[in-house]
């Protein structure tokens, strides 16, 4: 009996064993003999689409040339750097037939069969359509070719092992593709079909567990992405400064929108990618996201009631005449003249993090094409910092938010000393 319960303990061992290596493996697919040829409709949808899908943002790194890749992303499992998927046939994607890109957006899988980590959003892009992703491959397929490989990656252990992301998979790779919901108009399902599919905003508005996937019980309600927070797409329409159709298109346009700012970090590129599309595209994302119901508006603070129990702080005060007056004040030009924001109103200020104030602060925001008020220097090297922490809490108080935010020094130095660990 104990021989025969030995041999069924091994044979239950083979096939489990059997089974996971099926799992994670993945045959590679027969590289193309010539390079793929493509109508120039195909080849013009296709170019709205990797703008939709923000692809340049990650696939082209500062000073490097479009789409060959380069650029490093900072994950809790280490550092991955993204690849060239211009059609350069030795590093980049030249080689790929159209089964093998439909592959890696459907499957999170290689042309070579390794599996792809899922800091590639395939989780979202699995659910575009049949024609946006062939039109997709068929712009890619006619920029020019780079010859240009990405760095190694470094990742810890296990994740260093790409064969265990097949069942990361299995948790969370739906492939389910979108489709209409009856009884909505055909721009809130157009900006559903954006918002949840190309654009995969999810990845950075939604929180993640432990193991680097979406919490579905917390979608859209608010993620960090890089040091910043990416704010909840739900109840915008409804929280105490509330934001309007306009403001939002605006906003993701890479514009300044009145009464909420711009955007900043790793928001400002992806709206900028967002800009080069029909603006109709931005209409149909915001009627959507505006239709997100969060888990309960807030009520305003009484600005009249609050004030005299608003904290003296001179410190800061004098900071903001010093280093911000020029550009915010109640009286300063520009504000007429480029349209530059009061921070009184600005999303940043009334948020119930400052962390998005404090990185501002911190490292400015660059040149914007869209708006030179987007435009605003940092402050890292001029200001310590207690600086940064009075500044804050001053805008804070102008802010007539809800309460001061709590250890606000300590937050500085926490996120100063995170920028500086890149």
């Amino acid at each position: 009996m104990k021989r025969k319960s030995l041999w069924a303990l091994s044979l239950i061992a083979l096939i489990g064993l059997a089974v996971c290596a099926a799992m994670m493996w993945r045959p590679s697919i027969a590289p193309l003999d010539k390079p793929a040829m493509a109508d120039a409709a195909s080849v013009e949808r296709g170019a709205r689409v990797v703008e939709q899908g923000d692809c340049a943002v990650c696939h082209t790194r500062p000073g490097g040339a479009y789409m060959a890749g380069g650029l490093p992303l900072v994950t809790p499992f280490g550092t991955l750097y993204t690849t060239n998927i211009t059609p350069d046939r030795e590093t980049g994607i030249g080689a790929w037939p159209p089964e093998a890109f439909v592959r890696a957006m459907r499957k999170g899988v290689s042309r070579d069969g390794h599996f792809l980590y899922p800091a590639f959003p395939y989780v979202h892009y699995s659910r575009m359509s049949d024609t946006d992703i062939a039109d997709a491959y068929a712009y890619l397929m006619s920029v020019d070719p780079v010859r240009a490989r990405a760095p190694e990656n470094h990742m810890m252990f296990p994740m260093n092992f790409r064969p265990l992301v097949s069942f990361w998979n299995l948790l969370f790779l739906r492939n389910d593709p979108l489709v209409d919901v009856p009884g909505q108009s055909a721009m809130w399902n157009r900006g559903r079909y954006l918002v949840e599919g190309a654009g995969h905003c999810s990845s950075c508005h939604t929180p993640l567990n432990f193991i680097g996937g979406e919490k579905a019980s917390e979608h859209l309600a608010g993620g960090l992405v890089d040091g910043w927070h990416a704010p909840a797409l739900t109840g915008m329409a409804q929280a105490a400064n509330p934001w309007s159709a306009p403001q939002l298109v605006a906003y993701l346009r890479g514009e300044v929108a009145d009464h909420h700012g711009g955007a900043a970090g790793p928001m400002l590129p992806v709206s900028l990618s967002i800009a080069q599309l029909p603006e109709e595209d931005a209409q149909a994302m915001a009627d959507y996201i505006l239709s997100l119901r969060g888990a309960g508006a807030k009520a305003g603070p009484d600005c009249a009631a609050s004030t005299s129990a608003v904290p003296d702080n001179a410190a800061g005060a004098a900071l903001f005449v010093g280093a911000c007056a020029g550009c915010h004040g109640g009286g300063a030009p520009m504000r007429t003249v480029d349209g530059r924001p009061g921070l009184s109103v600005v999303s940043a200020a009334t948020a119930d993090t400052p962390r998005n104030l404090i990185k501002t602060l911190l490292e400015g925001i660059p040149m914007s094409p869209r708006a030179p008020s987007h435009y605003m220097p940092a402050f890292a090297d001029s200001l310590d910092d207690s600086h940064i922490a009075a500044l804050a809490g001053y805008l804070r108080s102008q802010a007539c938010a809800a309460q001061p935010w709590a250890d606000l020094e300590k937050t500085v130095t926490t996120i100063r000393q995170e920028g500086a660990s890149k």
